[in-house]
């Protein structure tokens, strides 16, 4: 489970969250009550009925929770129906995840509240699932054949949940070879190949514009740090601050160097650029700055709270100049963290924080990603989100839109209940 941040300088604390089973006596009642929020959300009592069932089963002790062990074991259940409410049915999911985002805000909403990208694999056998391919899977640590989906989780003193999610389809599902797959899979005409940078992007500007969950700060990890996209759509929010990691080989400057408009003649045309005057030095990488720095000005200090112990790094910040093809770009803070050992490793970030910023916030900020990762564990450990068989495009954003509003409710009857680390349940296949 989650590790509780324990460092006296920050914000706040994340709360844990197991899960037990017998305490919450009239589960299945609770369950319709949340349930009855949504039903304007179907056009039909089938699909209502469908959509009850399907999570009654995914809160069930069974092994595998994919849609016909669902269906064999629940009450009034059907195989046939429930696929192809799952997978052709339509769904409201706008209005679904709209609804959805006012229960987060109530339960959980806060002004200093952070959203968290990231993405998630889930390993498949076949090659017929929509955007299924040989790709790196970060719950394996290494490329197989999967599916991935990114997503947006919110975390806040109250709590954790799933915001919203994409599935990102790799570039070659957009050729004229796969025609014949983008059919079977049904996937919409208007859907365009997008980067996970511009998956993550797409659903960063659908929470701005709904103005429905209050937050300041945005967590990302390098892949999207690095992303000029993913920035300049986090840059754009003002009054917000965003912390992303950024590869070792990020360069920059610790002083702003010198530059000058060169003029050059092209095909008889007089141009010019900028360049760095002759006498400044090139930009630096961060990991050579890194390993410069003096042990005087590293801070130890204390994570989380491990199950071996403590989890402890050493911090630094800088202000540095970062530096865009060879050239000074912006001021930033350039954050390191490094492991405690002989030979430690390092991580880096950047943060468009205000000067004034102490360390102990940047400290905080580097142990709250860790929301989003539980967020995965429990609806794969205990939800069955990796569990699903569908192959269509609908039927995947179906299945984990279902996965995310399970995992949110555990967390409401928890805060309803007031329990302070467990909530318990108890639902029979």
């Amino acid at each position: 489970m989650l590790p509780e941040i324990r460092n006296e300088e920050h914000l706040f604390s994340i709360p844990k969250f197991t899960v037990s089973s017998d305490d919450v006596k009239n589960f299945t009642n609770e369950l319709k009550g949340f349930h009855e929020v949504f039903s304007d959300c179907f056009h039909r009592s089938e699909s209502r009925g469908h959509f009850f069932r399907y999570m009654v089963g995914q809160f069930s002790e069974l092994e595998r929770k994919s849609i016909e062990p669902i269906a064999l074991n629940v009450e009034d259940g059907n195989v046939r129906p429930m696929q192809r409410f799952i997978s052709d049915a339509q769904w409201d999911d706008d209005k679904i995840l709209n609804k959805y985002h006012s229960l987060v805000d109530e339960d959980m909403g806060t002004d200093d509240g952070v959203l968290i990208f990231d993405e998630s694999g889930f390993i498949k056998k076949g090659d017929d699932s929509i955007g299924v391919g040989k790709q790196y899977c970060g719950s394996i640590g290494k490329v197989d054949n999967c599916q991935v989906g990114v997503f947006a989780a919110y975390t806040s003193p109250y709590g954790y949940a799933l915001l919203d999610k994409r599935l990102f389809l790799p570039e070659k599902w957009f050729l004229d070879d796969y025609k014949i797959k983008r059919e079977k899979c049904k996937l919409p005409e208007d859907i365009e190949f997008k980067t996970k940078p511009q998956l993550a992007v797409q659903m960063l500007n659908n929470i701005v514009e709904e103005e429905i969950i209050p937050f300041k700060y945005m967590l990302a990890d390098s892949l999207y740090g690095t992303s000029p996209e993913f920035i300049e759509a986090l840059e754009s929010l003002i009054g917000k601050t965003y912390f992303v990691q950024v590869p070792e080989d990020t360069r920059c400057w610790l002083k702003r160097p010198v530059t000058r408009e060169k003029r050059y003649k092209y095909k008889g045309e007089i141009r010019s650029k900028t360049v760095l005057e002759k006498t400044e030095k090139k930009p630096i990488t961060v990991s050579t700055l890194a390993t410069n720095i003096n042990d005087y000005f590293w801070y130890r200090r204390k994570v989380s709270e491990g199950t071996k112990g403590p989890i402890e790094y050493e911090f630094t910040k800088r202000r540095i100049i970062l530096s865009n093809n060879g050239l000074p770009q912006k001021t930033l803070w350039l954050i390191i963290r490094r492991t405690i050992e002989d030979e430690p490793v390092y991580n880096y970030y950047l943060s468009n924080a205000p000067t004034s910023t102490r360390l102990s916030l940047f400290v905080w900020l580097s142990g709250i990603r860790w929301a989003i990762e539980q967020c995965f564990e429990e609806t794969k450990s205990e939800l069955g989100m990796d569990h699903y068989e569908v192959r269509k495009y609908k039927g995947w954003h179906h299945h984990m839109l279902t996965s995310m509003l399970a995992h949110f409710f555990l967390w409401h009857l928890k805060i309803r209940l007031g329990k302070k680390s467990t909530i318990y349940y108890s639902v029979a296949a």
